[in-house]
């Protein structure tokens, strides 16, 4: 299938006679992405899918307000992040819950094996990960395993890139720690 660009996908939805395919092709372009961000960070699958559909709905419902001062990627990026760390702060405060338990619960989750292939290496990086807090956690994805760049991030996250770079870097300190504690 051919990408489309910004600007091809919203006249797509402007238009009324097309507005169906260019929602159809948002979702097609990005449906994958949004979800491995949105699932690095809840961990839960069915958590993580219903969470990307929400994303989804969200965008679609508001796309009328898309400025396009950012790419649709990076919009649809933070309106993921938004959704996903207001799920996980009600799901602490439903459940009562500390943190350390919610860590430990995904941290069993993970070695059942239900996120990774079975990678050792993985599931360990990804346990360290669910100690961090859920911005450095998201932080750490964007920049180490999404490779993006902290402008893009700064967009996303809507924080200065000195605190994105302040905040990977401790990241990438906890995780060293929690890694050669093991």
């Amino acid at each position: 299938m051919a990408k489309f660009g910004d600007q091809e996908i919203l006249e797509l939805i402007k238009n009324p006679l097309s507005r169906d395919r260019g929602f159809r092709l948002l979702i097609n372009q990005n449906q994958q992405k949004v979800y491995h961000l949105i699932r690095r960070m809840v961990i839960i699958h069915e958590d993580a899918d219903d969470l990307t559909q929400n994303t989804f709905i969200k965008a679609i419902r508001y796309i009328d307000k898309f400025e396009g001062q950012s790419s649709i990627y990076t919009w649809l990026y933070r309106i993921a992040t938004n959704e996903a760390l207001t799920f996980l702060e009600r799901k602490k405060k439903r459940f009562f819950f500390p943190m350390e338990d919610h860590t430990e619960k995904m941290s069993n989750y993970l070695d059942r094996g239900v996120l990774m292939d079975g990678d050792a290496i993985q599931v360990r990086l990804e346990k360290a990960l669910l100690q961090l807090p859920e911005k450095q956690r998201l932080v750490f994805h964007l920049k180490y395993q999404e490779d993006m760049p902290y402008q893009e991030i700064a967009e996303i996250t809507e924080t200065s890139v000195g605190a994105l770079k302040a905040s990977y870097h401790h990241a990438v300190k906890k995780i060293e720690q929690i890694l050669s504690e093991e």
